[in-house]
């Protein structure tokens, strides 16, 4: 299970507010990239809490909610489709968690600002201490609690493009290239929130 290990080396070292973020959908064919940040209390242990793939709908969406009162901040970035293709998904989920973690500056009610960043394997272009943990979400309880929020609110996300778009079955295979949607593509075509640059091998 996740820890605190890393997380209280950092504090030790003076850092009050460590924003841990992570992102979700950087290998669909549809919709955005999401990326959460989260500001947890210090030495806070959420029971349960891991890396979101390895949970339950049901009990990530218990996690969220949890997670969502505890927290001290919560920050959310996406980038769509378009501007994928246009800067590529690496570049992309970096801006993402970057939209995220300044979205924290930008809405939290007591103006909180990140003092160091642990990020799940990514660097993002700002001036602030950071540290890039590959495995972040089986390692750090701080990325792993940010896995949640981002895979819970891109799900819901999900819910929604399935109304405009069902012929893509986005709520249940949540933009991921299955069978039945690489299918749904070469019959129906290419939707507006389909990533172009991910598809070449496809059609």
């Amino acid at each position: 299970m996740p820890t605190l290990d890393i997380e209280s080396t950092i504090w030790n070292t003076g850092h009050n507010y460590i924003a841990c973020c992570d992102e979700v959908g950087r290998g669909c064919l549809f919709g955005s990239v999401l990326a959460a940040a989260v500001i947890m209390p210090k030495g806070l242990i959420i029971d349960g809490v891991k890396d979101s793939k390895k949970l339950s709908p049901k009990k990530r969406e218990q996690l969220y909610e949890i997670i969502k009162e505890k927290s001290i901040a919560i920050g959310v970035g996406t980038v769509s489709a378009e501007i994928i293709d246009k800067i590529n998904i690496k570049n992309a989920t970096r801006l993402a968690m970057k939209k995220a973690i300044l979205s924290i500056k930008d809405k939290c009610e007591n103006s909180i600002t990140p003092d160091y960043i642990l990020i799940d394997a990514e660097k993002i272009d700002l001036p602030i201490p950071q540290m890039a943990i590959v495995k972040g979400d089986d390692i750090s309880h701080g990325i792993a609690a940010s896995s949640i929020v981002a895979k819970v609110l891109r799900d819901r996300l999900c819910e929604r493009w399935h109304m405009e778009y069902p012929n893509y079955n986005i709520k249940q295979n949540k933009g991921y290239g299955t069978k039945a949607h690489r299918e749904a593509l070469k019959q129906y075509g290419i939707s507006p929130m389909h990533r172009i640059s991910f598809l070449s091998k496809i059609l």
